[in-house]
């Protein structure tokens, strides 16, 4: 198999962890920049890829990349790119693109630029002047920077974020993807309790299910490249096997959701059943001032509602007063939250210890971090309080 460059990108401020998740597949010499993470592979490493990646947005194909301040030059490089090694002839391959300080600024022309050279080298390839473009679909962007062209392909279809088990959405909902890479910077592992006060429709929870059992979130989908001609089905099977028998599916789990929203927590359960973790997540519905855990060590990881949601800037900061008091009754504990609020520290209660800019879509956002006390290292059904009846449920006095 050939090596070929494939692009996996990112919403602004998890370029890293994206980056930890290809090293964690076995990527090496990755190239991180601002959106995006660059990686030599083969085709197996595009199917492995679009299965296993959590926090990433899309893998794409990198055909190609150059300078180009004319539409002479764009036409001319573009179409000197070995376009036929991917497209067939009957290869549907529509042209979107984007243009961010350059001089070729209009996009609309630069697409058709693009699709006009690409045309021109089929034709030469495969000897006809028509294409119908009947076959499978390869989605071609041609993305400007500061004069540098690079020319993708799509290889995962619908976004990463859509893992194919939440095909019902709440108020505001948070990208799977997102909460992956939520999850992932808590460093929370399986052998603790994890509990999200404001689980909404259950993607943190669900989330957290799939990382504790090892399991690839793109494996109830399907992705654009499983139709290409170039990579074969056995290519396919072999990363869909790969990742079936690396699923630990019966990891003892301690994970839990609350939320005061009954409906939110009916699409929440549906959603854990349609991802096939109903019997590792316990939901419940529970205002946030009243959760409180048997464990001693543990992590909150939330998404608190933000002010642009209620739009009641008093309401909110009651709200996360409510989060500090409980965050300071569960001793130990660590709190992870996501908010567009500047300054949480002052309601919960406490100086944050490290914080991050992320984006929920366009909208800025911090991922502020609390962090509780080292756990001894002990088994983790050792690190239960003993004053508490074990009868009692986790996230209830």
């Amino acid at each position: 198999m050939a090596k070929i460059e494939l692009i996996a990108t990112a919403a602004f401020g998890l370029e890293s962890i994206v980056a930890r998740e290809l090293k964690n597949l076995g990527y090496d010499n990755l190239i991180v920049e601002n959106g995006k993470v660059t990686f030599a592979t083969d085709e197996l490493g595009i199917c492995r890829t679009n299965l296993w990646l959590r926090s990433s947005d899309r893998v794409l194909l990198k055909m190609g990349s150059f300078k180009a301040r004319t539409f002479e030059e764009l036409f001319q490089q573009t179409k000197a790119l070995p376009w036929e090694e991917w497209l067939p002839e009957d290869a549907n391959f529509p042209v979107q693109g984007k243009s961010i300080k350059s001089q070729l600024f209009s996009v609309s022309d630069c697409q058709a630029i693009v699709k006009k050279a690409i045309v021109e080298r089929l034709k030469e390839s495969y000897s006809t002047t028509w294409f119908e473009e009947t076959g499978p679909r390869y989605q071609i962007e041609v993305a400007l920077l500061n004069d540098i062209v690079t020319l993708t392909i799509d290889t995962s279809g619908l976004g990463l974020h859509k893992r194919g088990y939440r095909q019902l959405a709440g108020q505001a909902p948070l990208k799977e993807t997102l909460a992956a890479a939520m999850i992932q910077l808590s460093y929370w592992n399986k052998d603790r309790a994890l509990i999200d006060p404001f689980c909404g429709t259950g993607t943190i929870p669900i989330e957290a299910a799939f990382i504790a059992q090892n399991r690839a979130p793109g494996l109830k989908r399907n992705f654009a490249s499983e139709k290409w001609s170039r990579i074969p089905k056995s290519l396919w099977q072999e990363a869909w096997q790969e990742a079936l028998d690396l699923w630990k599916r019966n990891v003892p789990l301690h994970i839990y959701g609350s939320d005061i929203d009954a409906a939110a927590l009916i699409l929440a359960r549906t959603h854990a059943i349609e991802a096939g973790v109903e019997d590792v997540i316990h939901f419940q519905r529970l205002p946030v001032a009243e959760v409180r855990s048997r464990f001693k060590y543990g992590h909150m990881i939330a998404n608190p509602p933000y002010g642009e949601r209620l739009g009641d800037v008093t309401e909110i900061e009651v709200l996360y007063r409510e989060l500090g008091e409980t965050f300071h009754s569960l001793e130990n504990w660590s709190l992870h939250m996501l908010t567009t609020h500047q300054f949480p520290e002052r309601l919960i209660g406490r100086r944050w210890d490290k914080s991050r800019k992320l984006y929920t879509g366009r909208l800025e956002c911090h991922y502020f971090q609390f962090f509780g006390a080292r756990p001894p290292r002990e088994p983790f059904q050792n690190a239960v309080k003993e004053t508490t009846n074990s009868s009692v449920p986790l996230t209830t006095i």
